[in-house]
């Protein structure tokens, strides 16, 4: 099973960097393959915790290198909740790249378990006749402290489902259940990695970053 390393999070950093100077991404360290993928950006504000700067993947498998390339550019740049990350900006990010694993259909909205799955719900919204559907990455639920019902009902609403979260409704959602290898790194892990293995620091915009 391909899991997730620190070469993919090296490769989404270098296309965002590759972004931001107009220039080509450099060939990736790892080896290709088709996984479902998502690409995390989050941003150290004031020394604190940090905070989520976007996140876009793919619950479908992708080409990792094109999927990768894909996500890390929309999670930066077209993430409708939040604005544009800016080249300024690099030194305060940490990227993680997540593969997703095992998909199971769970018994029921309450059939997974916090800080193990990641969901994934569809649901009939009663209002407009349609299906909704949205996902929580495994370590989101542990991340924000929520119970399973506090998670189902905030997916429910990430869905964009705007009525009354009732009983009967969470008892209608098809929850589909996931696990994931992770890889976490911080922009000053990406420099020190850059300068170790091709012997300079990352140039944005002609200018060395060093941190």
């Amino acid at each position: 099973m391909v899991t997730a390393k620190k070469e993919m999070v090296v490769y989404c950093f270098d296309t965002l960097i590759a972004h931001y100077n107009g220039e080509q991404v450099p060939h990736p360290a790892f080896d290709d393959g088709h996984h479902p993928l998502f690409v995390t950006w989050k941003k150290v504000v004031n020394g604190g915790e940090p905070r989520l700067r976007g996140c876009i993947g793919s619950l479908a498998a992708q080409d990792l290198i094109n999927g990768f390339r894909d996500y890390a550019l929309t999670s930066a740049l077209r993430d409708r909740r939040f604005s544009p990350i800016q080249a300024k900006e690099l030194p305060s990010l940490e990227c993680t790249v997540s593969i997703l694993t095992d998909y199971e259909t769970a018994n029921d909205y309450l059939d997974w378990e916090v800080g193990t799955h990641g969901i994934i719900i569809e649901f009939s919204d009663p209002d407009y006749n349609t299906r909704r559907n949205a996902t929580y990455l495994p370590e989101v639920a542990a991340d924000e402290g929520w119970t399973k019902i506090e998670a189902i009902d905030s997916l429910i609403r990430k869905a964009g489902y705007n009525g009354p979260i009732t009983e009967s409704l969470r008892k209608s959602i098809k929850l589909t259940k996931y696990q994931s290898t992770l890889y976490t790194m911080k922009f000053s892990e990406y420099v020190s990695y850059v300068k170790e293995t091709r012997g300079e620091a990352p140039s944005i915009l002609g200018a060395k970053l060093r941190k």
